[in-house]
């Protein structure tokens, strides 16, 4: 009886995608991931400016790593694509709706020490949860360094939804982590851009570390 395919194997389709289409500076890179860098960035440029038409390219770029991730046995990080689509459809609808919403400095907050430590360790109890459905539900090769950033990333979504300052240390972390991770893979492209996202990360932390010193003055 032949075994069923595994997800990463059902994308073989992808694999013309998935060869090396040039390289640069020692870097390869293939199609499918150069064309999901490009909007990544542009989309994180359009972030900045607060522009709406960030979100439909944020649906499109996670799309194809979602693609990229599976192909690469990195399920927890393709999973949470799907929940970034999602978010990114319900932020595009929002923001259409009520524009007031791209107002990124309106009800900065931040943590007290003691909610701190318990996002911390909500975080590190959802870390062995994920690993654990991802080694016996997957044939992953890195469970529980996929689930890592996996958890920290959904703890920084619900940092980053309540606009909490320590949304950005939490991305830093998710950032550098990953950046190992798909370096393991071989994905250079993607460590090159999770390299920007922490430099990213740090401008964040303090500019919404300024904004809430402001409030509070």
């Amino acid at each position: 009886m032949t075994a069923p395919l595994s997800l990463a194997d059902s994308l073989v389709w992808l694999d013309p995608w998935l060869a090396p289409w040039f390289t640069a500076w020692g870097v390869p890179a293939s199609r499918l991931e150069a064309l999901a860098f490009v909007l990544s960035l542009v989309m994180v440029g359009l972030n900045l400016r607060v522009h709406v038409t960030a979100w439909p390219l944020a649906i499109v770029s996670s799309a194809l790593y979602g693609l990229l991730f599976a192909r690469s046995r990195l399920y927890g990080e393709a999973s949470l694509q799907l929940v970034f689509i999602g978010l990114s459809a319900w932020g595009w609808w929002r923001w259409w709706r009520d524009p007031a919403q791209a107002d990124a400095g309106a009800g900065v907050r931040g943590l007290t020490a003691v909610q701190r430590w318990r996002a911390a360790a909500a975080g590190l109890a959802l870390w062995p949860v994920i690993g654990l459905m991802l080694k016996h539900a997957t044939d992953s090769d890195v469970a529980f360094a996929d689930a890592f950033p996996t958890a920290l990333s959904l703890l920084g979504q619900w940092l980053l939804a309540r606009k909490l300052v320590e949304n950005w240390p939490c991305w830093l972390v998710v950032n550098l982590v990953s950046m190992a991770l798909f370096a393991h893979k071989g994905l250079w492209l993607t460590v090159i851009l999770y390299g920007l996202f922490s430099v990213l990360s740090v401008w964040g932390w303090r500019a919404w570390h300024q904004r809430l010193q402001e409030a509070r003055a």
